[in-house]
């Protein structure tokens, strides 16, 4: 499969693009030009059924003539549309605000973001975003416009305080009520099952949910050497260590914990994608667009 040029994907030049904007746009027009492969096929013009109008759906999808019948809102749907309303879930807690370099994890989730919802916009979707901490600290509910408003609250959002993940999806698997594709990105640093058990709601409430975990390079290399004080980004607490003398209980313990996430999230049937924030953008993006694939098919 033809692969985008790397300047368009790769995390530290994109950084220097202020714009989220621009940056989704380039990011999603250089991967989709080494990709023939489309997300849609068209709309069908095989008439399948009714359902209740709900705010932010495409008025040009209202039948109007029912309107006049029963003077209520309905939209038409068709067997082949596969349009979908995509809620991304950004994990905004302090320990996304870690980067060894010169990408911060939430730095590389909102790159990860706004090019998802550009590319699910440019198929047709509704895009939303929820940014969490232990709370939803902002909401866009998913709309055939509301792609800008999106990239607005994602850039003006900050990586801060402590923040459990769990508690924000619960709240949010009873705030979505109309079933699609959630997009959590986060660095998981939480109980495996008790992340496992915040999806299952949304898995129960008939969503297809994909999780990108986020990990910086030290994080997955610990290259730390010199005797130092680690500090606890959400708690602030601190801890003098030799790195020689853990380095050895790190790794073992962070496999531990990516071997648990991944059999968590598929014994429910959720999808799970690694990403080091040193990495082009083109593996998320591939997964994504994979899944959306998958999902038309069995539509």
């Amino acid at each position: 499969m033809p692969s985008a040029p790397a300047s368009f994907l790769d995390p530290v030049l994109l950084a220097r693009i202020s714009d989220l904007g621009l940056l989704a746009r380039t990011v999603v027009d250089g991967f989709m030009h080494g990709h023939h492969r489309s997300m849609r096929k068209g709309s069908s013009t095989d008439f399948a059924q009714h359902r209740a109008y709900q705010p932010g759906d495409d008025p040009r999808l209202l039948d109007w003539k029912l309107l006049g019948r029963t003077d209520r809102l309905y939209v038409k749907e068709y067997d082949a549309d596969t349009n979908a309303s995509v809620m991304f879930a950004l994990d905004a807690s302090a320990s996304m605000g870690y980067g060894s370099g010169s990408v911060k994890k939430f730095d590389y989730a909102r790159f990860l973001v706004a090019s998802l919802a550009w590319l699910s916009q440019r198929q047709g979707d509704r895009v939303g975003v929820a940014i969490c901490t232990t709370e939803l600290v902002d909401v866009v509910p998913p709309s055939a416009r509301h792609l800008q408003l999106l990239l607005h609250t994602i850039a003006r959002s900050k990586a801060s305080g402590a923040g459990t993940l769990t508690q924000a999806i619960e709240r949010l698997a009873h705030m979505v009520t109309r079933q699609g594709v959630i997009v959590i990105v986060s660095d998981c640093y939480e109980s495996p099952d008790a992340l496992g058990r915040a999806v299952d709601l949304l898995r129960m409430r008939g969503h297809d949910v994909i999780v990108f975990r986020l990990v910086d390079p030290a994080e997955r290399d610990f290259p730390f050497r010199a005797a130092t004080t680690f500090r606890d980004v959400e708690t602030g607490a601190r801890l003098a260590l030799r790195p020689d003398d853990l380095r050895a209980k790190y790794t073992a313990s962070t496999a531990e914990h990516e071997a648990t996430l991944v059999q968590r999230f598929a014994s429910s049937g959720t999808d799970y994608v690694l990403l080091h924030t040193d990495q082009p953008l083109d593996g998320a993006l591939h997964a994504y667009l994979d899944r959306r694939l998958a999902r038309s098919r069995v539509r």
